[in-house]
């Protein structure tokens, strides 16, 4: 919401605002002119105001949204304002896919950025290169994440969508997985005919998704016919990886990542074949792929206290989490701890059994209390839920209802060399900021 305030406010919009609390986002609109208030009352929404747009998190009881109706004003979801805005664009690439959309949105951003395109960017956080989530320029480009919750991406106008990958996530929305591959499949249909498709070639049953696209099909992938894949990976001593580049069969150079893991090897090459597709040079998409080293919260080091490095990553899914923890293995450590803060509790309850086993893959996990976000707890579940099937299969976990009491056990426990990663969509990075202070 934040950033496509600042592209209204570059457009000559008044704007105005609500958030539950402050923060930097609401400090650097404040100084751009916008009015922020802190809190959602019905008396946020003025006589001045000519239109709403609110996030998938509002729903009808919020006072704003009540007082918008009552004064019959415009409203639109912040998707359809996103869809509506790339319109304007001659050029408008939207990545979706369960996990990865924000490090390929931002992969794609330093391409573009080393290419001199000066593309409009909306990323889900906070890149260095850009000085936060949003960028507006002056070309006729624009590229942005596309969410599946609540079906939201179905609102884009792209004329190249990426699919990463498609798994089972937001269960508390969608019925089931057929019922998210459904809704990329309707994604994927709203690109023109003179567009792209970026598409993961290990998604299964491919051709559903495809059926009836008359765009362009790019794959990328492991598979030896995909359009675009990597050979010879190798990792650096930080787990940083690089590879061939085989783009249709042939081998076409060699790039080198500034972020960690296999997964982002997969990232890349979508990255590099939505780049390619808009004209880019082989030259610039090495380039910009070695420059990028992570947005904010995606296995982002945040410093070493008493020799323990502590790193932390936005992991909230499964798949996430396995990668996360993999690429992990290949950064210097003696031992491996997370610290996971499950999110949500539909969430938790879907992935019980796929949780355990994504984490066991740390010597040891400390567990947090679930964070609700937009959920009350009507289900019975908690992260000893968890612990106990970690433990049952013969790991080590251990669950605190407190962030001092995690803070204090790691102190005790961890040691010089050991890794610590704190892990979850939630508010779990302040325990690691918090032992920094200390």
């Amino acid at each position: 919401m934040s950033g496509l305030a600042e592209i209204l406010i570059d457009e000559g919009f008044s704007v105005s605002g609500s958030d539950a609390k402050r923060s930097s986002l609401t400090d650097h609109l404040e100084a751009r002119g916008v009015k922020i208030y802190i809190g959602q009352r019905e008396e946020n929404i003025s006589s001045q105001v000519q239109a709403v747009v609110y996030t998938a998190a509002v729903h009808e009881d919020n006072p704003e949204y009540k007082r918008a109706v009552e004064m019959g004003l415009p409203m639109l979801t912040r998707a359809q304002l996103l869809g509506q805005m790339m319109k304007n664009y001659r050029h408008s690439v939207a990545v979706a896919g369960t996990h990865g959309k924000t490090t390929t949105t931002s992969m794609i951003t330093e391409i573009l950025l080393a290419a001199d395109e000066d593309p409009t960017i909306s990323v889900g956080g906070i890149l260095n290169s850009i000085g936060g989530n949003i960028r507006v320029g002056s070309s006729d480009l624009f590229v942005t994440e596309a969410c599946e919750y609540t079906n939201s991406f179905l609102e884009f106008n792209p004329t190249i969508g990426v699919i990463l990958n498609i798994e089972a996530d937001h269960l508390d929305f969608f019925k089931d997985i057929e019922d998210i591959r459904h809704s990329f499949h309707l994604f994927a249909g709203r690109i023109p005919e003179r567009g792209a498709l970026i598409l993961n070639r290990a998604v299964p049953r491919l051709s559903e998704i495809t059926e009836g696209l008359t765009c362009r099909i790019v794959t990328f992938g492991k598979e030896e016919d995909c359009d675009f894949r990597a050979e010879n990976i190798r990792f650096d001593q930080m787990a940083r990886p690089s590879y061939d580049l085989v783009i249709r069969g042939e081998k076409v150079c060699s790039v080198s990542l500034g972020v960690p893991g296999e997964h982002n090897v997969y990232n890349s090459l979508a990255a590099a074949a939505a780049c390619a597709e808009l004209g880019i040079s082989l030259l610039r998409i090495q380039e910009g792929l070695s420059k990028f080293t992570g947005t904010n919260r995606r296995f982002e080091k945040k410093g070493e206290v008493n020799g323990i490095t502590i790193v932390d990553d936005y992991a909230h899914h499964p798949q996430e989490i396995q990668a996360t923890l993999e690429a992990a293995k290949h950064y210097p450590h003696n031992k491996l701890w997370v610290v996971f803060q499950p999110h949500t509790y539909t969430r938790t309850k879907a992935f019980l059994d796929e949780f355990a086993q994504a984490l066991s893959l740390a010597d040891e996990v400390i567990l947090a209390d679930i964070y609700a976000a937009r959920e009350t707890d009507t289900l019975g579940i908690s992260s000893k839920d968890i612990q106990d099937r970690i433990i049952k299969a013969g790991g080590k976990a251990h669950y605190f209802s407190t962030f001092d009491q995690i803070e204090e056990f790691i102190l005790q426990k961890c040691i010089h060399g050991d890794l610590l990663i704190t892990m979850g969509a939630g508010d779990i990075v302040k325990v690691g900021e918090n032992l920094l202070k200390r």
